[in-house]
């Protein structure tokens, strides 16, 4: 893997794009930023200088910013679907008593003006000439005063003034656990542009999609606040806060009231940050030198579980390197502020007022999406089980490691069995869309939670029931190695498990991710006769699938049959101990499938991995009476 050459940010070469599909190409920008922020009232002051690059084969006319702080304002489109969706996130509203009325509110309608948060742009020019800018919403829509032409830069200027809100959704100030800020989607971000054209999402509390580039951020404001956050911190030595050599002592001026901390991210897609003055600042050293820093609140009952995470941050690490592809940058901050857990570029911002199983699990999930949202930054706006699922798909994973589970018997433990358990509720629900459905268009929080986090963990780990687990392992590392700093789409995960594979794999893209099919197999029949056993299984769900199957004998011997999906054109290498025999290919237009064994059975069993997600487990057994 190329290693992330760090350097002081703005070269002219720009940026590689090293995704293999024929013809891609990829926006590039490159932020400059110095922000002023009050920490008394709230608001910040900032100039930006924005460098765009033109890499599309269009002219643009037009370029969008996203402004999501305006968002946290009554009468905004989040805080009407707050108010309209039937299961409004619990976090963002509030539940009482009205006479003999239950009442659900939501926290933004009820926002004052010093409490609102806002982005308003002024002074806005293309190349030192004004240009016409609307906003709509969170979005700031912008007519250019002259065409960017195919690979050609244009520089864009503007000063923002902010006001933080009070903390609802991800960023805000003065948290339930007392955190001051929690800057994410903080400043004026320019809307991604791609094959598909714009994608100028307003913002309504799910997930975000960004231009890679380079930043170049400072950030001034009270001196007893500490950072951390996005990108590696050029005057720590002037600093302090934690970040000092250890061969220094730093010497703060006594009449100072602030400081000018001084960040830059080369090859992301974002820059967040928390700041508070009553952070615990700790660094370890990681796999290959990487910096992993952790900032949270000095609060006794907390500092335990928060020092007992540092190693295990450690092995998540190793874990994700080595399952995934090596971590390229060379920091990270767990920082606690936000109301959860939220991932962001070298970083993420989690709650900390949690257990010490609780701190493990979030942090290895929010970590985990650095390798699915920010190397392979696919659009979860529109494919958002790409992320959320393929990131529990690997931090399940590496939590068995880290912290194995126990059981009274000492049985393993399938790692994965929570989605599949979610997953069977919302298909039986009847409240199932499609995950092709866009993350903002749900009928219901519920529906795009258990689809984007377990039917997305779903499609990997059931895919290693499809292709073969050490296939599926394969695959993520060559889709890690092939796609890290661009924007794969759903078709490249699916051709990077048939390169690697073999397989013919569109129908189980398809059916799983574009459609609610369900996958539903069961024994119909068994019977003897002639000392000879027929079996009949039946589909009875529209998606196929390729069947692992176990039989046991009256004897006490036991055989593995594989019954191919003759969509896919190929067999998987056998996953068991046991020889298995290989039947003729089931074709999905073919509603039963018989074959006969030379002895009596005493047992069937239809997929023993667990691995297939069928919704009937009822008629996936049979034994005999």
């Amino acid at each position: 893997m190329k290693k992330l050459l760090i350097i002081t940010l703005f070269s002219t070469i720009g940026f590689s794009q090293n995704n293999p599909n024929s013809g891609y190409w990829q926006q590039h920008v490159d932020y400059k930023m110095d922000v002023d922020m009050n920490v008394k009232n709230y608001q910040y002051k900032g100039h930006q200088e924005l460098v765009y690059t033109n890499h599309s084969p269009d002219t643009l006319k037009k370029v969008y910013y996203h402004l999501y702080p305006n968002a946290f304002q009554p009468g905004s489109a989040m805080d009407v679907r707050l108010q309209t969706i039937a299961d409004p996130d619990k976090r963002m509203v509030r539940s009482f008593k009205k006479g003999n009325e239950d009442v659900t509110e939501s926290r933004i309608s009820t926002l004052q003006p010093n409490e609102i948060g806002y982005l308003k742009i002024s002074n806005f020019t293309q190349n030192g000439k004004p240009a016409s800018t609307k906003v709509v919403g969170t979005v700031m829509e912008v007519e250019l005063n002259e065409p960017i032409l195919p690979h050609q830069k244009t520089t864009f200027v503007l000063d923002f003034d902010g006001q933080v809100p009070l903390q609802v959704r991800r960023s805000g100030r003065n948290s339930e656990e007392g955190v001051a800020l929690s800057m994410t989607q903080w400043y004026p971000k320019m809307a991604e542009y791609d094959f598909e054209g714009w994608h100028a999402d307003p913002y309504i509390g799910r997930e975000f999609h960004g231009v890679w580039g380079n930043f170049d951020v400072k950030i001034t404001l009270d001196k007893e606040y500490t950072i951390g956050g996005t990108g590696y911190l050029q005057n720590k030595n002037e600093i302090g806060h934690g970040y000092q050599d250890k061969s220094v002592e730093v010497k703060l001026p006594k009449k100072a009231k602030t400081l000018t901390w001084h960040f830059v991210a080369p090859n992301v897609h974002d820059f967040a940050w928390g700041a508070d003055n009553e952070y615990l600042h700790d660094m370890v050293l990681g796999p290959n030198n990487v910096e992993l820093h952790f900032f949270y609140k000095n609060k006794k009952e907390n500092i335990e579980n928060w020092k007992k995470l540092q190693p295990k941050t450690v092995e998540l690490l190793a874990f994700f390197n080595k399952a995934v592809g090596e971590y390229p940058y060379k920091q990270y901050s767990i920082v606690q502020g936000g109301d959860g857990g939220m991932e962001y570029a070298m970083c993420t911002l989690i709650t900390g007022n949690r257990s010490y199983g609780s701190l493990v699990g979030v942090t290895a999930h929010e970590f985990a999406h650095s390798w699915f949202q920010h190397i392979l930054a696919s659009n979860e706006s529109k494919h958002e089980w790409m992320d959320e699922g393929f990131t529990s798909f690997i931090s399940d994973l590496a939590m068995e490691q880290v912290l194995p589970s126990k059981t009274k018997d000492g049985e393993e433990v399938n790692p994965f069995e929570g989605a599949y358990q979610g997953y069977r509720y919302l298909a039986k629900s009847g409240k199932e869309q499609p995950l092709s459905t866009h993350a903002d268009r749900y009928d219901f929080n519920m529906t795009y939670g258990i689809g984007a986090y377990s039917k997305g963990e779903i499609f990997l780990s059931q895919l290693g029931y499809v292709i073969g687990v050490e296939n599926l392992m394969k695959t993520l590392k060559r889709y890690y190695n092939d796609y890290k700093f661009t924007h794969p789409t759903p078709n490249d995960i699916k051709r990077t498990a048939e390169k690697v594979s073999g397989a013919n794999l569109d129908w189980y893209l398809v059916d799983w991710t574009q459609t609610t099919n369900t996958i539903d197999y069961g024994i119909k029949n068994v019977s003897e006769e002639n000392n000879m056993s027929k079996v009949t299984l039946e589909r009875i769900g529209r998606m196929p699938m390729p069947i692992d199957l176990l039989v046991v004998y009256e004897d006490g011997t036991q055989d593995t049959f594989y019954i191919p999906n003759t969509l896919m054109r190929w067999e998987k290498p056998n996953p068991f101990p046991i020889e298995r025999t290989v039947l003729e290919g089931w074709d999905w237009a073919y509603p039963t499938f018989s074959f006969t064994t030379k002895k009596g059975i005493k047992a069937i069993v239809i997929d023993p991995s667990g691995l297939m997600a069928d919704v009937d487990l009822n008629n996936n057994t049979w034994e005999k009476k």
